[in-house]
């Protein structure tokens, strides 16, 4: 049997073994080496101390998530399939390792921001493309 997430240990084996999988993805390994240029010793914690605050609303992450993503997408353009291969490869990490009501309450979360991003970045490139018809036209 599985043990349910319980601390920042456990949290640092769902991270360490989620971003594997996405250095590893097609879709969403070169996003992250070759646009984004991910310092992987320095963004590994961080993502460690996002999920601290988010599942257990403790830790030091005082950081702002969002805006990087804005950043990334004025280079490459996110779309649905970015997000949705995200939360795949994210629920797939935590079933491979954790089940219990922890478990099942980070894929949530997860879930709720997956939803959110793609729906404003989806929002912004649909913005910005009649912007260009608009100057096309």
């Amino acid at each position: 049997m599985k043990k349910d997430i319980s601390g920042k240990e456990d949290l640092k084996l769902l991270v360490d073994s989620f971003y594997e999988k996405v250095k590893a993805n097609a879709l969403l390994g070169n996003v992250f080496d070759e646009v984004m240029q991910v310092h992987w010793e320095t963004h590994l914690p961080k993502m460690v101390t996002f999920w601290e605050f988010i599942l257990f609303q403790t830790g030091t992450y005082n950081g702002k998530p969002f805006p990087p993503h804005l950043h990334v997408n004025e280079k490459v353009k996110l779309t649905k399939m970015h997000f949705d291969s995200w939360m795949q490869l994210f629920s797939e990490t935590v079933a491979e390792h954790f089940e219990g009501p922890n478990a099942g309450l980070i894929q949530q979360k997860a879930n709720n921001i997956q939803q959110v991003w793609s729906f404003k970045i989806n929002g912004i490139n649909e913005s910005k493309n009649k912007e260009k018809e608009s100057y096309a036209g």
